[in-house]
């Protein structure tokens, strides 16, 4: 695909909202516009690099997130990551790591990122952060440095998503046999044992009609960033609903994967990492090799993909795309069909296309047309399903149905 279709087919059309849907994507629209939505990322960087097979003449594209996995591809060394987010905060957030690897010493980076909290961080962030940022950033840190020497304890316990976090934390603080059965999961070095913890002591006692009720609210997912769209998708292949489909993610995490290292889980139960248990970019040689100059591919960019790719002339070889084009495709079909078409016209012969979804096979793959001829996806590129649903089996996050792997033709 070398030019980009100017009036591609349409798709179908879009979903008519109930009142219910204005209400909900109202309520999601206040909430994302206004907040940091994702204080850590969501999606394991350890499969995407197996899928990516990154080299050093790779540019990446990356939905920003938290930043965490830009930093993690980072390692990599290609040779530039173009990390894009149509929300400013999270771009915010991206900028302070890129600020206190180039500015701190580990000691102090791991207080801030790992621990959570660093007591001096005011002083920190005045003195060696603040000049580096640009203004948005600079304006959001100056009104939340605080998430860091809170009250309560945690920068991962502030912003939409640690609200939740807390929420379940001062759950668990009411469950104290509950809390420590959890506790163990995490000091388990035996997958057998781990697997009795979780089914004999844990699971029982998680599994309540409150947390059942509390998953099925729209508001809480609008508040871990789940649009009601991508609500409706999860809860047409699951017969139990948003709330079954989360237990079925944490079922299969406890029960199959080793929890010792599976950090993405650990911050949101105790607010932290630890030195073994920790997203890359927080290890010590990983930190002093992006401190080294690994760090300077990173380009953080706020706006959305299509825009991005509308003004950028360096083609692409790695495109990490998360879940967005869920929600784009019940609402916003035109602008998901626009946004295949840019990726398809920026993607160099041989690029990786990686996305989840809440669908295991995402319905648009299969309707979406781009280029003067109309050709749909599934005829333009070619999906490596096979090694898609391999490395599922390994995603220590687990939360999406779908992992999709695609290359364009050379």
């Amino acid at each position: 695909m070398n030019a980009r279709n100017p009036q591609p087919a349409p798709g179908p059309a879009p979903t008519i909202p109930t009142l219910m849907d204005r209400l909900d994507q109202k309520i999601f629209d206040g909430l994302y516009s206004r907040s940091l939505v994702y204080n850590t990322c969501w999606e394991d960087p350890a499969v995407d690099r197996q899928a990516l097979r990154l080299g050093v003449e790779d540019s990446v594209l990356v939905i920003t997130s938290a930043g965490c996995n830009a930093l993690d591809y980072a390692l990599e060394g290609p040779r530039s990551i173009y990390a894009v987010d149509a929300n400013p905060r999270q771009t915010a957030l991206l900028e302070l790591k890129l600020a206190g690897i180039r500015k701190l010493e580990f000691d102090d980076y791991f207080q801030i990122f790992g621990d959570g909290y660093h007591s001096r961080f005011r002083e920190l962030y005045r003195q060696r952060l603040r000049d580096e940022l640009s203004g948005f950033a600079r304006s959001f840190w100056d009104r939340y440095y605080h998430w860091f020497s809170s009250r309560h304890g945690s920068f991962y316990y502030h912003g939409l998503a640690g609200f939740v976090a807390r929420g379940f934390c001062s759950y668990f603080r009411l469950r104290p046999q509950l809390a420590g059965a959890i506790r163990e999961l995490f000091t388990c070095k035996d997958l057998d044992a781990q697997r009795r913890i979780y089914d004999e002591q844990v699971s029982p006692e998680l599994w309540t009609p409150t947390i059942n009720w509390v998953l099925g609210r729209q508001l809480t997912m609008s508040l871990i960033g789940v649009p009601h769209p991508q609500r409706r998708l999860v809860q047409a292949q699951h017969q139990d609903g948003v709330a079954g489909f989360i237990r079925d993610a944490i079922d299969y995490v406890f029960r199959n994967l080793p929890a010792k290292d599976n950090y993405f889980w650990r911050v949101y139960l105790y607010g932290s990492y630890t030195r073994e248990c920790c997203p890359e970019y927080l290890k010590p040689d990983n930190f002093a090799a992006l401190k080294s100059g690994l760090v300077d591919c990173i380009e953080p960019h706020t706006c959305t993909v299509t825009e991005f790719l509308d003004k950028s002339e360096d083609p692409i070889s790695r495109f990490v795309l998360l879940d967005h084009m869920d929600w784009m495709s019940s609402y916003h079909p035109a602008a998901l069909i626009d946004e295949w078409t840019a990726i398809l016209a920026h993607a160099r012969p041989g690029a990786r296309i990686l996305l989840r979804s809440a669908q295991a096979r995402p319905e648009f793959l299969d309707w979406v047309e781009v280029g003067a001829q109309h050709r749909r996806l599934q005829e333009v590129m070619q999906f490596d399903h096979t090694r898609a649903a391999r490395l599922q089996g390994q995603d220590r996050v687990h939360t999406y149905a779908g992992f999709v792997i695609a290359d364009v033709p050379g």
